[in-house]
C-alpha cells in the first residue's frame, strides 16, 4: 500500500472517529437535558405552610402590615445551610390577606445590602403604590404604599421588580402570597381554612451546588434558569397529610422561567375554580392545568379516605420544536407534592353550580387596539427604557390588545394593575383555563392571543405601570415595555427618576 494510500486511509478513519464522537457528545447532552424526579424524592418532609402575616387596624381603619426583607440562612436539607433572602424571615414570605373594600398599608423595610423593590403582582392599585421598577426600595430604607382593596377575591402574590435583577431576586427567595376575600367568595361554602383544606403552594424550581443555590443558566437554555428539583414553600419533597374530602389547593407558579402542566399521577380529575383574577364563572373539570411562570389557578380535588395521590409535572404538548421541547424544560416530569389523606375524612358539601358573572369587558366597546410583538430583544424591537414612555392609555376605557410571538421560544405576557379577558387563541375560542380574570397569559411560539383589557386606575401621567414577559431572565434583559393611565386629553409626563424611599 502506498504512503498516500495510507495516510488517507487514516484521515478518513480520523474523520468517522471525530463525526460519531461529535454524534455521541450530542446526543450525550440531549440525552441529559431530560430532568424527572418522579419516584425519587420520597416525600420525606411534611409541607410547611406560610404564616398568615399579622396586620394591625389603624383608627381611620386602614389593616396595616408589616414586611422586612431580609437575608439569612434556610436548611432545605438537614445539616446544610443555604444563603437565602426572605420576607420576615430567611425564605419567602408571609400570606397577606384582606378583603375587599378595605384600605391596606404594607410598611416595607429593606434590611438587605442591596436596593429592590416589593411589586403587588395581580393587584389594581395606584401606578406609585404597584412597586415596579420606579419605586426601588434603598438598603437601610422604608417604603409604605397604601392603597384601597377593590377588586374581586384572587390569588396574588407579591416579589421584587428591579430592572435587571429580577430574576435574581425572586431565586433568592423573596417571594409570598396575597389573598384576597370578598363577600361572595366565602358565601359559597368552597374549602377555605387555611392551612387545612385550603392550601397554599408556591412552586419553585431549584438547583443545589453544595448546600448553595446554583443560579447558572444552561448554554443551551434559552428561556432563562431551569432547576433539577422543585420546592412548594420552601419545602424538598413534600407531602401534606388532608382530613377533609374537598381540598383546594392555590397553585402559584414562582418559577423563574419554567412553565408547568399539573396534574395528578392517577390522572384523578379535579375542578378549576379560579385563575389569576378570581373565580370562574362555574368550576371546570379537568386532568392537567397548565401554568407559566407568574400565573396562579386554583383548583379542587377529591380524595378518598386513607388514600395517597401525587401532583405532578409532566411534560409540556405546546407544540414545540425537538430543541425547545428538550432543552427548556418541555419534556421534564416532577413529583411536586404528595396527598396523604386520613382514614377518617370531614364531610365537604359539592360545589355551588354556579360562582356568578365575571366583571370583565368583552372588547366591543374598545376604544382602540394595541398591538404588541414579543421579541428577547424587546418588545415591538426597543427594549426597555425606564425613562420612555410606550403607551398612553385613557382613564376608563378599554383596549383591545394583540400581543404575537413568532420569536422561536416561549414567551408569556403579564400586565401590571389590571385584569383582562382572553378574548382568542391563534383565532379560536380559549380554553377553559384562560376564560377567568387574567393578569399574565402565556405565548408558545407562533402564538397571537387578543387581550380585552378595562382601564380604571387612577390617573397618573407620570408614574407607569409595566407590560412584560415574565420568563425573568427574558423581563432583565429588556423584554418589558411601560404604560401610563391619563385623564382624557392628558398627555403623558416623564418617569421620575428611580429612587429609594424613606417613610411614604
Amino acid at each position: 500500500m502506498s504512503g498516500f494510500k495510507r495516510v488517507l486511509i487514516i484521515l478518513l478513519s480520523l474523520g468517522i472517529v471525530l463525526t460519531l464522537a461529535i454524534g455521541g457528545g450530542l446526543l450525550w447532552v440531549y440525552s441529559g437535558a431530560k430532568v424527572s424526579t418522579v419516584g425519587r424524592g420520597g416525600f420525606r418532609n411534611e409541607l410547611a405552610v406560610p404564616p398568615l402575616a399579622k396586620s394591625s387596624v389603624d383608627p381611620d381603619g386602614t389593616r396595616v402590615f408589616d414586611l422586612k426583607m431580609q437575608s439569612g440562612e434556610t436548611e432545605f436539607t438537614a445539616g446544610r445551610k443555604t444563603p437565602t433572602w426572605g420576607f420576615n424571615g430567611s425564605y419567602l414570605g408571609p400570606t397577606l390577606r384582606a378583603e375587599r373594600g378595605e384600605k391596606v398599608r404594607v410598611r416595607v423595610r429593606n434590611t438587605l445590602d442591596e436596593a429592590s423593590t416589593v411589586h403587588w403582582h395581580g393587584m389594581r392599585l395606584p401606578a406609585k403604590m404597584d412597586g415596579g421598577p420606579h419605586q426601588m426600595v434603598a438598603p437601610g430604607t422604608a417604603w409604605s404604599p397604601h392603597w384601597k382593596i377593590d377588586q374581586p377575591a384572587a390569588t396574588l402574590w407579591y416579589h421584587p421588580h428591579p430592572h435587571g435583577e429580577t430574576e435574581d431576586h425572586v431565586q433568592r427567595g423573596l417571594a409570598g402570597m396575597f389573598i384576597l376575600d370578598d363577600a361572595k367568595s366565602l358565601g359559597l361554602g368552597l374549602p377555605d381554612t387555611y392551612g387545612v383544606n385550603d392550601l397554599p403552594l408556591i412552586v419553585q424550581d431549584v438547583k443545589f451546588d453544595g448546600a448553595r443555590f446554583d443560579h447558572g443558566h444552561g448554554v443551551l437554555q434559552t428561556v432563562g434558569f431551569l432547576g433539577d428539583r422543585t420546592m412548594v414553600n420552601g419545602t424538598l419533597d413534600p407531602y401534606r397529610v388532608v382530613e377533609d374530602e374537598l381540598v383546594r389547593l392555590r397553585l402559584l407558579n414562582a418559577s423563574t422561567a419554567r412553565t408547568y402542566d399539573f396534574g395528578f399521577d392517577d390522572s384523578r380529575a379535579f375542578s378549576l375554580i379560579a385563575t389569576d383574577g378570581g373565580l370562574l364563572e362555574k368550576a371546570a373539570p379537568m386532568d392537567r392545568i397548565q401554568l407559566s411562570p407568574g400565573e396562579r389557578a386554583e383548583i379542587v380535588v377529591r380524595v378518598r379516605p386513607g388514600e395517597r395521590t401525587v401532583l405532578r409535572n409532566y411534560p409540556l404538548s405546546i407544540g414545540q420544536d425537538f430543541y425547545n421541547q428538550r432543552f427548556n424544560g418541555g419534556d421534564d416530569t416532577f413529583d411536586i407534592l404528595e396527598l396523604r389523606a386520613s382514614k377518617h375524612l370531614r364531610h365537604s358539601p359539592a360545589l355551588p353550580a354556579a360562582f356568578g358573572k365575571l366583571d370583565l369587558p368583552d372588547g366591543s366597546q374598545a376604544a382602540r387596539g394595541r398591538f404588541f410583538n414579543l421579541q428577547v430583544s424587546g418588545i415591538n424591537g426597543k427594549p426597555m427604557s425606564m425613562g420612555r414612555i410606550d403607551d398612553t392609555i385613557t382613564r376608563g376605557t378599554t383596549e383591545v390588545w394583540t400581543v404575537r410571538n413568532t420569536n422561536g421560544m416561549p414567551h408569556n405576557f403579564h400586565v401590571h394593575g389590571v385584569q383582562f379577558k382572553v378574548l382568542s387563541v391563534n383565532g379560536r375560542e380559549p380554553e377553559p383555563a384562560l376564560r377567568g380574570a387574567k393578569d399574565t397569559v402565556f405565548l408558545p411560539d407562533r402564538t397571537t392571543v387578543k387581550l380585552a383589557i378595562r382601564f380604571d386606575g387612577p390617573a397618573d401621567p407620570n408614574a407607569p405601570y409595566m407590560y412584560h414577559c415574565h420568563l425573568l431572565y427574558h423581563e432583565d434583559q429588556g423584554m418589558m415595555g411601560q404604560f401610563v393611565v391619563v385623564a382624557k386629553g392628558q398627555r403623558a409626563g416623564r418617569p421620575s427618576a428611580v429612587h429609594a424611599h424613606q417613610g411614604h
